[in-house]
């Protein structure tokens, strides 16, 4: 697949996906507009987060430790005491659980400094930040990226949830200056897995923040089941299963009643050419949207239902849809090259309700 996609939508896309978006978009509205300010705008939330910690406190992990102590602290290692003749000295090896500053949020946090004050060198607030959690005993290296999403989930971060979103979007912004914004970025560079996980969860980032306000329930990874009747006790093992990209579901958005929508995403054309040298639609995507709204006909909203094939913008804008069975299908592009509002226009209007013309 032949796509480019400029430096600054790259960014946007990353906002788009990122939590502190979904939790923060209102304050994070001017990167819309102008994507090129994103690394300095979140760098400032992560740095008054972080100041707020310094100033209250880090949060605090434990850490398993074996040391001579002169007190008893945990379990006492009496070989090891008795090897070094520790008692002669007045002190015993004990292991015992540290309380310790070093976590694995902190080090992200740490990270996530140094990364902004590169990509924001004229902001020394930055680095002094940085050392200053060093000085506070914040010093091994960054954890891996993708434990981030699990230490927001976690119960005893909770007041470090915005500092852990504005961390982890700044450690996976791609491009590491921002003296080019509107460079066009080959997918090659990229690659596509990632391009297409990154499209996927732009997109419900983006429905989430929009759309959730208005009343949309908007889920992500939403699992699927057949309308089963009857079934051999066998065939529950090789059935294929249904994972949902995003699922959209207001209980009556116009007063028309219940509304669902169902979206896949695909980062590939939507049309390739069939056996006749034409371009149309991948029978495959046809089937699969099909397959997703059959199925959910027995639920209360599932006649109701609606399905979205989403793709970016490959070899020209599409925006067409059909009604099979009473199941409206639609089929539309997001043009990944264009500016940020025209992009944002395009991810709602394929969603917009049907407008007889």
């Amino acid at each position: 697949m032949t796509l480019q996609i400029p430096i600054r939508n790259v960014w946007l896309l990353q906002l788009y996906a990122s939590s502190l978006y979904r939790s923060d978009g209102a304050g994070l509205a001017a990167a819309e507009d102008d994507p090129e300010t994103l690394p300095d705008l979140v760098a400032r939330i992560l740095a008054d987060e972080v100041t707020v910690r310094l100033h209250t406190g880090l949060s605090v992990g434990f850490s398993r430790t074996t040391r001579a102590v002169t007190r008893v602290r945990g379990r006492i290692n009496v070989l090891a005491t008795e090897r070094r003749q520790l008692l002669s000295r007045g002190q015993i090896s004990c292991t015992f659980d540290e309380v310790v500053t070093d976590t694995p949020a902190n080090r992200l946090a740490k990270a996530a400094l140094e990364k902004a004050a590169a990509l924001v060198p004229q902001q020394p607030r930055y680095r002094s930040l940085a050392l200053q959690m060093g000085a506070a005993g914040v010093r091994a290296p960054c954890p891996p990226l993708g434990a981030a999403s699990a230490m927001q989930r976690e119960r005893l971060l909770a007041r470090d949830r915005k500092m852990l979103a504005a961390a982890e979007l700044l450690l996976t912004l791609t491009i590491p200056t921002t003296d080019a914004g509107t460079k066009m970025l080959p997918l090659p560079f990229l690659g596509d897995h990632y391009l297409r996980h990154l499209f996927e969860h732009a997109a419900y980032g983006f429905y989430r923040h929009r759309m959730a306000p208005q009343g949309w329930d908007v889920q992500h990874g939403k699992r699927l089941y057949w309308d089963i009747t009857r079934a051999s006790p066998g065939i529950a093992a090789i059935l294929p299963g249904m994972l949902l990209d995003i699922r959209l579901r207001h209980p009556d958005p116009s007063g028309a009643g219940p509304r669902q929508i169902v979206i896949d995403t695909k980062f590939t054309s939507v049309t390739k050419p069939n056996q006749f040298g034409k371009e149309a639609l991948s029978s495959n995507y046809a089937y699969q949207i099909y397959a997703y709204l059959m199925s959910q006909d027995a639920h209360e909203v599932g006649p109701k239902s609606e399905g979205l094939m989403l793709h970016p913008v490959v070899d020209g804008n599409l925006d067409e849809e059909v009604v099979i069975q009473g199941h409206r299908i639609r089929f539309a592009t997001v043009d990944l090259t264009a500016n940020p509002g025209a992009m944002a226009d395009q991810f709602l209007r394929a969603v917009r309700e049907y407008v007889p013309s």
